[in-house]
């Protein structure tokens, strides 16, 4: 049901905009990252940390589960521009660099079951542990 008002801006040629996202303006969806996090899990939904999958790649990258931290694709856009820790890309394209290593890899559900997809992030974690395990301590 439209307004009046809505009705004459119809008739004026006027297009309304509407925010996609007002909850951003109110500060809702901003996301402070802890200072010991070394590593994002981004993914949707997001994957419970105490999953074997993932502390076992916490445990190969010298990672504490304190030390990861889950965030959806709508929440990584709200990050600061200073956040500087690897990232694993759950089943997502990366949309953000935040100055560490990204891993890209199926959602959790087919990378527990894909002895190939697990293998190539194992190769990729294992290529690159001088860097890795220099920025978590």
């Amino acid at each position: 049901m439209t307004t009046r008002r809505d009705w004459q801006l119809q008739q004026l040629g006027i297009t309304q905009w509407t925010l996609r996202r007002p909850a951003v303006l109110q500060g809702e969806v901003a996301v402070k990252l802890p200072d010991q996090i070394r590593l994002l899990l981004v993914a949707d939904p997001l994957p419970p940390v105490d999953h074997p999958l993932v502390v076992d790649v916490a445990r190969s990258m010298a990672l504490t589960p304190a030390q990861l931290y889950g965030v959806t694709p709508e929440q990584v856009v709200m990050l600061p521009d200073s956040v500087r820790c690897h990232c694993w890309w759950l089943g997502l394209e990366a949309t953000r660099d935040f100055a560490g290593i990204s891993f890209h890899t199926p959602p959790l559900a087919a990378l527990s079951q894909d002895a190939g997809a697990k293998r190539e992030l194992w190769h990729r974690i294992s290529d690159n542990e001088h860097g890795i395990t220099a920025a978590a301590g």
